[in-house]
């Protein structure tokens, strides 16, 4: 499991947990879900930083590189990992 399904199950099952206890075999689930959401990452980077523009140095190019995985990561992120909480998910209960 890479980093991002790792960190899928603990936020799941800290702050989703009707929906992580649903899922049957967990392992696989969140083996897969990392994977897309790293997919997807790599996707919205390399459409984020485009082509470099001429004359372009090396610590511009790796701030445009990393400003645009950056971005990826956050939109990712927000939409396939860290989802909104269940309403019964209770801080004080859960920690």
């Amino acid at each position: 499991m890479n980093p991002y399904g790792a960190m899928a199950q603990r936020h799941w099952a800290k702050w989703l947990p009707q929906q992580y206890a649903a899922i049957e075999d967990q392992d696989s689930f969140f083996t897969d879900l990392g994977e897309r959401a790293s997919d997807r990452i790599a996707e919205l980077e390399y459409e984020f930083a485009g082509d470099p523009p001429p004359g372009e140095g090396y610590l511009d190019r790796v701030g445009r590189l990393g400003q645009a995985r950056r971005q990826a990561e956050e939109i990712v992120l927000h939409e396939m990992i860290l989802l909104e909480p269940e309403p019964e998910a209770d801080e004080d209960q859960n920690s």
